[in-house]
């Protein structure tokens, strides 16, 4: 606090030293804007949308999407989740040793490297995002993520 003492009737006058609070400001002001780049990022996901109810999927279209299906394949744990899980690539079998290079040798050619994942109800986040890094390790760049309400048109 400042004090004005002067020709004034009033006697003195207290008025605020407003110079350490614009200091404050200014320091926090620059912590926000160092902070503010290093905020973590998510995955980016991509999630097909259904067709309108009334249009026929295009077979064309069909063909080119690639679906990586991580399905249950054993018997249930303690917690009600899949102790092992069969994988399939567009209704064909795969093993975690084959996908990699099979998803490999599709998208050699390919300009667009766009695949999506769908995954039982019981099995493991684990398998899925072992699936999804399989997946981005064999050159895909967009993963999306296929629901059982998106399946269903909902």
């Amino acid at each position: 606090m400042g004090m004005d003492v002067g020709q004034k009737s009033g006697g003195s006058m207290a008025s605020p030293n407003v110079v350490p609070l614009i200091d404050i400001l200014l320091v926090l002001i620059i912590i926000f804007m160092v902070i503010t780049p290093l905020t973590p990022k998510g995955l980016s996901a991509i999630v097909p949308q259904p067709a309108p109810p009334n249009q026929t999927p295009q077979q064309e279209v069909s063909q080119r999407t690639i679906v990586v299906q991580v399905l249950q394949a054993g018997r249930l744990d303690e917690d009600g989740l899949a102790q092992s899980v069969s994988l399939k690539i567009n209704e064909e079998d795969a093993t975690w040793d084959s996908l990699g290079p099979r998803l490999s040798d599709v998208f050699k050619e390919r300009a667009e490297k766009v695949a999506f994942i769908k995954g039982d109800d019981k099995v493991r986040f684990a398998d899925i995002a072992r699936a999804i890094d399989v997946m981005r390790g064999a050159g895909i760049d967009k993963v999306g993520l296929i629901t059982a309400n998106l399946e269903a048109g909902k």
